[in-house]
């Protein structure tokens, strides 16, 4: 039954490629919005808070018809991309990193933007109170202390993305070893009557890998937080 096929080990292969891409660009992004959106105060931040997680209620395939419009060939934004690189995006696995990026990156601005909304700000301020810039009280305190909400911001990504169907397929369709993840192959394999096999075998290989990554996140999290409160217990 374990016995996979070449389109299942592309698939398989592709979806882990596209997840790590996938959080590869959520990652920077996602601490950044989430700190501007739990440290700042300016105009117009609840339109940015919107737009933050407005992938997370609008359908999937909606998302990934934007994508297109903007990211192909003749979006807007993809035109210029041809016309002046050489580079597309679109039916390429690029383009399904992309589709994955954009609809884990709510998860991941959401569990960084919580961890610093439950910090104690007290240590930020105390250590402008003694002269240091905010670059070093980010980078020696913020930072430090929300790698816990980090970590969980990962795993929900990298989880999501290995997860993702509706924005992928419409953005970039679903191509055999090229932009067919898991999700999509099993999609195909359901729509061929006859043995079910290869189908039973993605969903256990996506169940198995969506629940260890679930499971890493909260070991990590717990790791990361013990040593932290292990730190700072230290130093004081």
């Amino acid at each position: 039954m374990f016995n996979l096929t070449t389109i299942e080990i592309d698939a398989f292969y592709l979806t882990l490629k596209v997840a790590f891409f996938s959080v590869a660009i959520c990652l920077p992004l996602g601490v950044i919005t989430a700190f501007t959106l739990s440290r700042l105060n300016f105009p117009g931040k609840w339109l940015l808070d919107g737009l933050v997680h407005l992938p997370l209620v609008m359908p999937p395939v909606v998302v990934g018809y934007m994508l297109l419009l903007l990211l192909g060939r003749r979006g807007v934004l993809g035109s210029w991309l041809y016309d002046t690189f050489d580079v597309t995006v679109a039916f390429t696995w690029k383009g399904a990193a992309i589709a994955s990026a954009v609809m884990a990156f709510p998860l991941m601005v959401r569990a960084v933007r919580l961890s610093l909304d439950t910090m104690d700000r007290g240590l930020e301020v105390a250590a402008r109170t003694l002269g240091a810039s905010r670059t070093i009280v980010f980078l020696s305190i913020t930072l430090p202390l929300s790698l816990p909400g980090i970590l969980t911001g990962t795993i929900l990504a990298f989880a999501r993305s290995l997860g993702e169907f509706g924005a992928t397929i419409t953005f970039v369709s679903n191509i055999p070893g090229e932009t067919q993840t898991i999700p999509l192959a099993l999609y195909n394999f359901t729509q061929i009557p006859g043995d079910q096999t290869p189908a039973i075998r993605l969903l256990t290989i996506s169940v198995v890998v969506a629940f260890a990554a679930l499971i890493a996140s909260d070991l990590l999290a717990r790791k990361v937080k013990n040593r932290l409160g292990t730190k700072f217990e230290a130093d004081q």
